[in-house]
């Protein structure tokens, strides 16, 4: 880290309280770790420079409707909060995948076609 840990609390609680979204707190952290982007540099023990990555597209045209890139380090209090305020994340098992993300896992994890809104989910870890 090259700035103090109390900045980067900060960005997370502000996301935890709903004062900034996830791709603003991931632009602050980036800021804070020198603006380095997913896949630049080695990724360490800790989760440092691993990324988690969200991409939806439309199944028939292949368009991009999303592209998130979020730290790893967000991932852990981001499911915390899905568990206290998203019922539809009950029966999820955020400790087993907490642990699979924690044991420095690369690649594809997800692929998902949704049929209803016609869209392919994919969820990588960078």
């Amino acid at each position: 880290m090259t700035k103090a840990p109390e900045e980067r609390l900060k960005i997370l609680q502000m996301l935890e309280e709903g004062k900034i979204s996830a791709e603003e707190a991931t632009t602050l952290l980036r800021a804070l770790d020198g603006g380095q982007r997913p896949g630049s540099g080695t990724p360490g023990p800790t989760g440092e420079n691993r990324y988690l990555r969200i991409h939806v597209s439309d199944v028939n045209s292949g368009k991009s409707k999303v592209n998130v890139t979020i730290p790893i380090g967000l991932v852990s209090a981001g499911l915390r909060i899905a568990e206290r305020f998203a019922p539809e994340f009950d029966g999820l098992d955020t400790q087993e995948l907490e642990e699979l993300l924690a044991s420095g896992m690369t690649g594809k994890m997800i692929e998902v076609v949704d049929e209803e809104d016609n869209e392919l989910v994919e969820i990588y870890v960078e």
